[in-house]
């Protein structure tokens, strides 16, 4: 079996990204996205974790990408500024073949490096076993559940929130600047 090899996304990779988001929108239960965007939409996603430094990965096997995977701010409030939510994509083909356990292996990784402190799993109904396994299998703890919180294909759909320390987590005070987040005010 071939392993999958993990690197930074580039522009030459937003079409094949478009395409597995594309489809998980369209028949998974991962993301409560009912519409899937299209190039210059996903392009200005992925430019917005880039602004903030934050990793942006993509996984090849067979010279194809067969995933991808992205840290992005869980919160814009400055206090947040060491947490980051991750969101890890693999297209059919490749699911079952290690494709989402590199790239999250990965994004830890490169979260760590950056002295962020929290992950946050945002997993898209209970049903979906694979992704709860896969975070479980590294390090991420049950943080809880919203039942019934989102409508998708005819169903009320649960959200399972997942969390894993990064580094020393919250044992210690922050030794890097965190995120540059700008808090947006509420009137």
């Amino acid at each position: 079996m071939t392993t999958p090899t993990v690197r930074d996304a580039g522009p030459d990779d937003i079409a094949a990204i478009t395409a597995i988001y594309a489809e998980s929108v369209a028949k998974g239960r991962g993301t409560f996205e009912l519409e899937p965007p299209d190039e210059a939409e996903m392009a200005a996603r992925l430019g917005a974790v880039a602004a903030l430094g934050l990793p942006r990965l993509v996984a090849e096997m067979d010279g194809a990408v067969a995933g991808y995977a992205y840290a992005g701010p869980f919160r814009t409030r400055q206090a947040y500024r060491y947490m980051v939510e991750d969101s890890i994509y693999v297209a059919p083909w490749a699911r079952g073949r290690g494709v989402a356990g590199a790239l999250l292996d990965a994004l830890i990784q490169r979260c760590e490096a950056m002295g962020l402190r929290q992950m946050v799993a945002v997993i898209g109904d209970s049903e979906n076993l694979g992704s709860i396994a896969l975070h479980r299998a590294r390090g991420f703890a049950d943080a809880g559940v919203f039942k019934a919180a989102g409508w998708k294909h005819d169903d009320w759909r649960d959200v399972v929130f997942m969390q894993r320390a990064l580094g020393p987590g919250g044992e210690t005070p922050p030794d890097a600047a965190g995120l540059p987040l700008v808090d947006k005010k509420r009137g």
